[in-house]
């Protein structure tokens, strides 16, 4: 069971991280809306507060922390609580599975993949949306996981094992941009949102079968 706590006990630091960093979220945004279809149902994984769902129109958002939830529902995003290991949707509900910043706080990856496979469309695609372990920014939140109560308990990946990953559960075909390229802090404006991996902190791709 992921750990639900500090999204319960910090809700209003997460949201507030949003605001404190807005062209860093924005270009996120953007490199997301590069992948995420906007036809069909979608379901955001790891939904937190709707952040990313609410803007990019996926409907239906899950999480196993309650206080984020009510801030998603108030975006008007469709909540439900649970995780990401067993999903409780029926097969081929949705078009679109969106996980973003939550791939580091899922204890089963295979599982997270195959569960997020099956409650795909034979059509439908997986976005993933990361902070790269290996990425200036990943190396920061590494130096810095014990002081940080969200990233205390997160398990970074790099690009090319989330690649393993999605090969090994079946999504052959990849598209990956990225962007933010310079500290947080030193960000002041949208972030250019390019193709492939490897200079871009955040990284998205885009999964099918």
């Amino acid at each position: 069971m992921p750990t639900a706590e500090p999204f319960e006990t910090h809700t209003e630091r997460y949201d507030q991280w949003f605001e404190d960093h807005d062209d860093a979220y924005r270009s996120e945004l953007a490199a997301l809306r590069q992948l995420v279809s906007e036809a069909g149902r979608g379901l955001a994984v790891g939904v937190g507060t709707g952040r990313f769902a609410a803007p990019l129109g996926v409907e239906v958002g899950l999480d196993p922390a309650r206080a984020p939830l009510e801030r998603a529902r108030e975006r008007g995003v469709e909540v439900t609580r649970g995780v990401a290991e067993h999903l409780p949707f029926r097969d081929g509900a949705f078009e679109t599975v969106l996980v973003v910043t939550t791939v580091c706080f899922v204890d089963d990856i295979p599982r997270m993949l195959a569960e997020a496979d099956r409650v795909l469309s034979a059509s439908g695609s997986l976005v993933v949306g990361y902070v790269d372990r290996e990425s200036p920014l990943g190396r920061v939140y590494q130096e810095h996981k014990e002081d940080n109560p969200f990233y205390r308990e997160a398990t970074f990946v790099t690009t090319d094992e989330l690649r393993e990953e999605l090969a090994a559960a079946g999504f052959t075909d990849t598209e990956f941009v990225q962007t933010i390229y310079r500290p947080l802090g030193e960000v002041d404006g949208p972030e250019p949102v390019e193709e492939g991996y490897g200079d871009g902190s955040f990284v998205a791709v885009r999964a099918r079968r």
